[in-house]
């Protein structure tokens, strides 16, 4: 990572009228420069209440110091993260925020096979009079260790921080190098479908949750009649969704491709063995080339030529009708005499081997 230069993936919410995740998806907007600092401003949407907010604190937020009451450093995955909790008030005790940390952090090590990175940082806010998680971003700062900040209302439940998918969110984003702008799809594709899939293998969430969310949510990342390619197309819905459209498609690639000995993860856990963290700036073309030898495959760099300049739909509905999923309503069952069964069973089970363990 450059110098003075500080990547961010904010996160925003809008309350939906149903408590489903995949509505409070957070949405990206433009990136501006302040001073040496790329600030992004944070776009929230929810597409059932069709209503979009926007805000511009993150640069405040940025310059403004954090004044730590509680720090804990936990040993995740070979990695040590460092959780601050900023002053302000909460109902729940700290024990339960560090926990809540500790079991987002552990679902990133579990896809993994072990932390991204070998040192991070957490620093979470209270704020007064709300409730649930919201204003994740992850960034690395001048002093090279990569951080997220992230907002918990000050009448937080457990139930909400034991349902929040934010801070596994922000956190995968650690594990995938630095892009220019055009490629941001592939830094919040992957984060929006490894997130679950990590919580699934750690026990975290069903697994049927992961698919109903995949059913319900890349719909929304389909391309639409002016559509020119991921690259090139920057709405929230190619960006989230599309990128994680992108992922499912890898997935099932290469696992075809390998008899199913290998995956997504294979090819993610040798981007970051080869150095590809967020504190670093890669072109897309050394990231797939570098997953891609991983799993000894080509599906990533073919996979990009296919969709970064032109629409390429995918039919969703053959794609569920081979890997046995079977959605009535929001309600998920599987075939497992489907063709592709094996490799849907095998994209939601624990990864297979541990990467070397890093020192703190």
């Amino acid at each position: 990572m450059k110098p003075g230069i500080r990547r961010t993936h904010p996160s925003d919410t809008v309350t939906p009228i149903e408590p489903l995740r995949i509505d409070r998806r957070p949405r990206a907007g433009a990136r501006f420069l302040l001073g040496t600092v790329f600030v992004a401003c944070a776009v929230a949407a929810s597409v059932r209440m069709g209503a979009i907010a926007s805000w511009t604190g993150y640069a405040r937020a940025e310059a403004a110091g954090d004044v730590v009451v509680e720090s804990r450093q936990l040993e995740i995955g070979g990695a040590l993260i460092t959780v601050n909790l900023v002053a302000g008030r909460t109902d729940l005790p700290s024990q339960r925020l560090f926990a809540w940390v500790t079991r987002a952090g552990r679902a990133v090590a579990m896809y993994y096979g072990g932390f991204p990175v070998q040192r991070a940082e957490v620093n979470v806010r209270p704020t007064p009079g709300r409730d649930g998680v919201f204003h994740g971003f992850t960034f690395c700062p001048d002093s090279g260790t990569l951080t997220t900040r992230i907002s918990v209302g000050e009448h937080t439940s457990e139930e909400e921080l034991a349902d929040d998918w934010m801070m596994t969110h922000e956190l995968v984003h650690m594990s995938f190098p630095a892009m220019a702008d055009e490629h941001h799809w592939i830094e919040e594709g992957i984060a929006t479908y490894v997130e679950p899939i990590g919580r699934a293998q750690d026990g975290q969430i069903p697994v049927e949750s992961v698919w109903q969310q995949l059913v319900e949510g890349l719909p929304k990342g389909e391309p639409g009649p002016s559509d020119g390619g991921l690259d090139h197309t920057h709405t929230w819905g190619r960006t989230y969704w599309g990128g994680a459209l992108f992922c499912v498609m890898a997935d099932v690639g290469i696992r075809r491709a390998t008899k199913n000995r290998m995956g997504l993860e294979d090819a993610l856990r040798g981007i970051v063995a080869a150095g590809g963290t967020m504190d670093h700036d890669w072109t897309i073309e050394r990231a797939f080339g570098t997953g891609d030898k991983a799993t000894g495959t080509t599906v990533l760099m073919g996979l990009y030529e296919k969709m970064k300049a032109a629409p390429a739909p995918v039919d969703l509905e053959q794609l569920w009708r081979e890997l046995g999923v079977v959605a009535n309503g929001r309600n998920i069952s599987f075939r497992d005499d489907a063709p592709l069964a094996a490799i849907r069973k095998a994209i939601t089970e624990p990864p297979r081997a541990k990467l070397a363990p890093v020192k703190p």
